[in-house]
């Protein structure tokens, strides 16, 4: 159903570091790239995340509420994510780990420009 999300940013070559690193971990790279805009992914493949100047030419401002969830293969993968994002400029928001009993093992980070992401593996129990 999701094609791809959209991500706000005020400075497109830093967001652009930011998830070139994410985007390589999770084997894919850059599908479209315009002066503004830059997306990554796999045409034809999972939903993508793009990063964007607003077109209103207003700053990007950080959605209360939001947050964009990248699937990782294993908790490895989870853990690595989380360090690519504070290593390229992301800050904490939660270690990985478990939350609740239910299988859910994850990171939360912001990017850059304060967008809250999230790392997670679901696994039965």
């Amino acid at each position: 159903m999701i094609g791809y999300v959209t991500v706000g940013t005020n400075d497109l070559e830093r967001a652009a570091s930011f998830y070139d690193a994410i985007a390589a971990e999770m084997g894919v790279g850059r599908m479209m790239e315009f002066d503004s805009f830059i997306a990554w992914g796999k045409m034809g493949g999972a939903p993508g995340i793009a990063a964007t100047k607003p077109f209103d030419g207003n700053p990007a401002t950080v959605g209360n509420g939001v947050m964009v969830a990248f699937e990782a293969a294993d908790k490895e993968q989870v853990d690595k994510l989380y360090e690519i994002a504070l290593a390229h400029g992301g800050s904490d928001e939660g270690a990985p780990g478990p939350r609740g009993d239910d299988g859910f093992y994850a990171a939360y980070f912001r990017d850059p420009d304060g967008n809250k992401l999230n790392a997670f593996i679901m696994s039965a129990g």
